[in-house]
């Protein structure tokens, strides 16, 4: 289908249906309060910075298997690439390095510089998703260049105890297990969450690119998609020392391991270790609401992400015997070798205050130390950085209907020296208007990954990946304007920005004689991969959404358009190349029709319809991802007030990319799948009552 005329069509029914309908969001969507673009509550329709919101309406009627099916499903601003390193995330046209993935306004830690394994979010235990585009980096730090994800959990604060429990299974061995227990005691509030994740996978095709193998290979064993099974468990104990005053206290342990097919093609498809990850955390903080509306937070997180293989054969290869490194180590199966050990250490203190002529002042300072242990990808076996931060922010009404908001980042780093990041943002009312504008600039420092990277990966031939302890400090300049239209029950957004970094770091080919002489004599690679700061990268981009929601009826669509452009000095030609930023597709869409009923007193029936549209994915080596169009049907089945089914089809069409591994794919999609998910929650206690859970709520968003 032609894609253009797609997008046409989807936007003329989206707007079509918005005489009688709205988006994801509650009835009262425009009255929800958003806490992320400015770290302090507003109304939606109010919030001086352009934010987006996926509801707990919109979660519980799409039904999603993971994190990365409801942000690519709801928002044409996502897309992904999921592989066994975790799901690498673009969100307007920059990777996951330059995206900022909050849970509950935390940072989620994972790889730095490279893949997150969004697995380590429960989709069951989210009530509502705030989405802020462009750098935010005076507010949260240097890794918010291109936007700030926050996922808001559910909060369980009814006295006595709940229990609840989602099962889903589908397609493919997918099985989905989530469980919640709720115990609230006077001042004591306790929340225990388990997940498990489990797929057997699947292979889309057998064959292999001869551009990676130089052999014609039309039986691999390597899959699409890895059978990998994964668990997390988690508690948080939160105890209100005075009605002002809240304690909380954290943690959680979380493992995975997948699963790799053994083939009969040395260097292609016989893998002989599988690996494995052992993620953990734990917090403690407290927040206290002083006299006078002023709010005081302190958290301090610790957070680990270790990567191993565990070997299923007798395997000679590099290793470490008593502390010395040894080529052609033997390992056993059940021997584990560590690859990475990544941990973050992070403290933070944040006051709000309000203050004369209609102000109110953010501000706060952090601190943060990473650690990276990596005997067999390091240069030097570990290393680390700090940085050291302050930042301030005033929001002032001016008017009644003009809203400005300036801010202020100092950042320290241990390795390249101090800088200014500023932040101004500016809301006017204008009737059912809403117009905002956006500068900020954004500051972001090598990883020590991307410092002293040095890894082997063997394919047909061996592939060497290099740090590069020159690289320079990566800043930026974001600009957005955008315009938003209510009328009646109808919202309309159409956003514009442009987003110019300086010095981009990313991996990039170089001649093999570029490379270090003792890793070519002992590795005798075919490609060499560096990281390297790039002139300058741009990205611009047109957004457009609309919603409409009814009473019963809701419909809507998003449509993006995104161009970049990257300036890269190629040192074997001697010349600038004027290239695209990999991952990049000019064209993507979304659009949702949905229906709820109360069929009777205790059914209520759901139905929806979501499209979700790309066109080519541009990749300066491997090959283009294909565009594609995905189509998907939900629906719900309410019972009572303690049952719920969930039942649906994705991928209605059958559409499957086939193209041989090695190259970039459009969708890993295995193409037409079926699932099933039945909740059940049983609560024994007394029911807050609704002011009183209004306090709470606005608590939690004000410490979120």
């Amino acid at each position: 289908m032609n894609l253009r005329l797609t997008v046409a069509l989807l936007a003329l029914g989206a707007m079509g249906t918005a005489g009688a309908q709205n988006d994801v969001w509650r009835t009262d969507s425009l009255q929800e309060v958003v806490v992320t673009g400015t770290g302090t509550q507003h109304l939606l329709k109010n919030a001086p910075v352009q934010t987006e919101v996926i509801s707990h309406r919109q979660l519980q009627q799409f039904a999603g298997r993971s994190i990365e099916d409801i942000l690519s499903g709801l928002s044409a601003s996502f897309d992904f690439n999921e592989n066994d390193m975790g799901s690498h995330l673009q969100m307007n046209g920059l990777g996951n390095a330059y995206v900022l993935i909050l849970v509950d306004g935390r940072r989620l830690h994972g790889d730095n510089g490279g893949e997150n394994d969004l697995s380590l979010i429960d989709p069951h235990n989210i009530d509502h998703i705030e989405i802020v585009k462009g750098a935010s980096s005076a507010l949260y730090g240097s890794d918010a260049i291109a936007g700030v994800i926050n996922i808001i959990t559910v909060k369980h604060r009814d006295q006595g105890l709940m229990a609840e429990n989602t099962t889903r299974v589908g397609s493919y061995g997918d099985i989905r297990q989530h469980d919640g227990l709720a115990l609230n005691y006077g001042k004591l509030y306790s929340y225990t969450n388990f997940q498990l994740q489990h797929s057997d996978g699947w292979q889309n095709t057998a064959e292999e690119a001869i551009q990676q193998t130089e052999y014609h290979i039309t039986d691999s064993r390597n899959k699409t998609v890895n059978r990998h099974t994964n668990w997390q468990i988690s508690e948080r104990l939160t105890y209100m020392l005075t009605p002002k005053i809240e304690l909380y206290a954290d943690g959680s342990a979380y493992r995975k391991r997948i699963y790799r097919p053994s083939g009969h093609h040395p260097g292609v498809d016989v893998k002989t270790w599988d690996l494995l990850y052992h993620n953990a955390s734990a917090s403690v903080g407290g927040k206290w609401k002083m006299d006078g509306g002023s709010i005081l937070t302190l958290d301090a997180d610790w957070k680990r992400h270790a990567y191993y293989y565990t070997f299923t054969q007798v395997t000679l290869t590099d290793g470490y015997d008593r502390g010395h490194f040894t080529n052609y180590y033997p390992y056993y199966p059940g021997d584990e070798q560590l690859q990475s050990d990544q941990q973050l250490l992070q403290v933070s203190l944040k006051g709000i205050f309000p203050l004369p002529f209609r102000q109110q002042l953010s501000a706060g300072a952090d601190y943060r130390y990473d650690w990276l242990k990596a005997p067999m990808r390091v240069k030097g076996g570990d290393a680390d950085d700090q940085t050291m931060a302050v930042y301030v922010q005033d929001e002032w009404n001016a008017t009644n209907a003009l809203q400005v908001t300036g801010g202020l980042r100092l950042t320290c780093n241990q390795g390249f020296g101090t800088r200014l990041t500023p932040k101004v943002s500016a809301m006017y009312k204008l009737g059912d208007w809403r117009l905002r504008a956006t500068w900020s600039q954004g500051y972001k420092t090598p990883t020590p990954k991307e410092l002293h990277y040095q890894y082997v990966r063997n394919m047909s031939g061996v592939y060497l990946y290099l740090g590069n302890e020159d690289l320079k400090a990566q800043t930026s300049n974001y600009f957005a304007v955008s315009g938003e239209y209510t009328l009646g029950k109808c919202t309309m957004t159409l956003s514009a920005y442009y987003n110019r970094v300086d010095d981009m770091i990313t991996l990039v080919t170089i001649p093999t004689s570029e490379a270090p002489g003792d890793l070519i004599i002992q590795y005798d690679p075919v490609r060499v991969r560096q990281y390297q700061n790039m002139e300058d990268a741009k990205t611009t981009g047109i957004d457009f959404t609309v919603r409409y929601q009814g009473r019963d009826f809701t419909a809507g669509g998003s449509y993006s358009y995104l161009n970049t452009v990257a300036h890269q000095y190629d040192s074997d030609h001697e010349q600038m190349l004027r290239v695209t930023i990999d991952g990049t597709a000019h064209h993507k869409a979304n659009c949702y029709v949905t229906w709820q009923h109360d069929m009777s007193k205790f059914y209520r029936l759901g139905l929806g319809l979501y499209g979700r549209i790309s066109s080519k994915r541009y990749y300066q080596i491997d090959g283009d991802g294909k565009g594609y169009n995905l189509w998907r049907l939900s629906t719900t089945h309410q019972l009572g007030k303690n049952w719920r089914i969930e039942a649906g089809m994705d991928n209605i069409f059958d559409y499957v990319d086939r193209t041989p591994h090695g190259l970039h794919l459009g969708t890993t999609t295995p193409g037409r799948t079926v699932y099933v998910s039945v909740n059940v929650k049983l609560n024994r206690g007394k029911k807050l009552s609704n002011k009183y859970k209004t306090n709470l709520n606005s608590q939690n968003n004000e410490q979120d």
